[in-house]
């Protein structure tokens, strides 16, 4: 229960603040980047656990390759159920990694406005999310899926994923992961809302 109240508490203090100070006016404005901030996740770069259609004939095949959902460079990620889900994917591999960064980075776009309101910097609050997962739980996480299916897509910009998408080896309930809100602000999805 303690588990899911602080990440509620961690992801909901990001994103009130950055609700009230961003909007889509100030969205696009702070599209640049910055050069305090990474443009990019360490993770966005690693390969996908599932074997790639040419990994497994040894050959490419032009039918069933898929454009990339990884941004490159300075391009803006693409704006589709697909990329929401593979965020969401970085996110569950990281907290249960313990990677400070991928979780901030995905979670904490208003940690900044957070800890200006007191609520203190991402990087504190996921230490102590972190060692309220179970080490079994860590473990799911790390290869956590999910089921496109179960995922609602409000809109391209508004992309909900609920617990019961969540597919791994742990068994989760709302106190401990619960759902949460993906949305698509600075070229990219991030997560603005847990319930």
């Amino acid at each position: 229960m303690r588990t899911r109240t602080m990440m509620s508490a961690a992801v909901s203090a990001c994103v009130v603040l950055m609700a009230c100070g961003c909007g889509p006016e100030k969205a696009k404005e702070d599209a640049a980047p910055k050069p305090s901030q990474p443009s990019a996740s360490p993770s966005a770069k690693e390969p996908s656990a599932a074997p790639s259609p040419s990994a497994a004939t040894g050959k490419p095949s032009a039918a069933t390759e898929k454009p990339s959902a990884v941004p490159t460079g300075d391009q803006p990620a693409p704006r589709t159920k697909e990329r929401a889900i593979q965020r969401y994917e970085q996110y569950l591999h990281g907290l249960g990694r313990e990677d400070i960064g991928t979780v901030c980075e995905v979670a904490g776009p208003g940690a900044k406005k957070a800890e200006e309101q007191g609520f203190g910097p991402c990087t504190s609050t996921y230490v102590i999310v972190f060692q309220m997962v179970s080490p079994e739980q860590k473990k799911a996480l790390r290869t956590a899926t999910v089921d496109p299916r179960r995922v609602v897509v409000r809109s391209l910009d508004r992309i909900e994923m609920p617990l019961e998408a969540v597919r791994s080896s742990a068994t989760f309930t709302e106190s401990d992961l619960g759902s949460y809100t993906l949305e698509y602000l600075k070229d990219d999805y991030y997560i603005t809302d847990g319930q």
